[in-house]
């Protein structure tokens, strides 16, 4: 569980409720039910409906994956791959066969398949390049899902609003209730606009985040095999690693 996206979302939702209830609102005042379904409903069908379900059907994963934390870090898959260099430079790329089945990475497992049978770098380099292009297509096409909600989500407050306020002004009665009929109504409006900026555009946001990790991630792996291929020290491959990481410079950085 990533604790800073739980307490990100925590302290925009908290926030907001805070500030209404200093305003003089009671929470129970705050509760629109019928709202709440036009907006949930609502953008969810219309978002269901811009999209193939294939691609829909991801969604419960999707936001489970959103409060996931990054499961390796790259300092983390650097140190693997130069394990795999030594490895491979003390024993042969042969030797790598049997390590190749252990590997939690599938782009890195099949690198390293291909690696052992032998097959032309600049082969392996297309083929993991085609691999890590179809993995970002994936990962952004997920982020694009809540990103659409996120667009809706707005729209629907303000339907649920003139619902309501249809509603209301059709059944004028009491004008003394007038007008804190219509404030429910506009609850409609914050719902929408509430749900839009602190739940779905902030998780299209972290899958984005996510995808740019991914393929950093991706590129080392592709960039350490290539060097393990072609035979290249390992500390020197270590060095070339932790460049496209960026690790080297923050080091640097932090001994200034």
């Amino acid at each position: 569980m990533d604790l800073a996206s739980l307490l990100g979302l925590l302290t925009a939702v908290l926030s907001i409720i805070i500030a209404l209830t200093l305003e003089g609102n009671k929470l129970s005042a705050l509760i629109n039910i019928p709202a709440m379904l036009i907006i949930l409903g609502g953008t969810i069908g219309a978002t269901v409906f811009s999209l193939p379900w294939k691609q829909v059907g991801k969604a419960p994963g999707l936001l489970l994956k959103a409060f996931q934390s990054q499961p390796r870090h790259a300092g983390e898959l650097i140190e693997i791959l130069v394990e795999l260099a030594e490895t491979a430079r003390r024993e042969g790329l042969l030797a790598l066969e049997s390590r190749a089945q252990n590997l939690e990475d599938n782009l890195l497992r099949q690198g390293i398949g291909f690696a052992v049978d032998g097959i032309d770098p600049e082969e392996i380099k297309r083929i993991l390049e085609e691999d890590i292009f179809l993995r970002q297509q994936e990962l952004k096409k997920g982020a694009a899902i809540f990103e659409i909600a996120g667009g809706y989500a707005p729209t629907m407050g303000i339907i649920g609003t003139v619902i309501g306020l249809v509603h209301v002004l059709s059944n004028i009665s009491d004008t003394t209730k007038l007008a804190g009929a219509i404030a429910v109504a506009f609850l409609a409006t914050l719902y929408g606009i509430a749900t839009a900026n602190i739940f779905w555009l902030p998780i299209a946001s972290k899958l984005k985040s996510q995808a740019e990790e991914q393929a950093l991630m991706d590129h080392l792996v592709l960039e350490g095999i290539l060097a393990i291929v072609q035979g290249k020290n390992p500390r020197l491959i270590r060095r070339e690693l932790e460049i496209l990481a960026g690790i080297a410079v923050f080091e640097e950085a932090k001994g200034l």
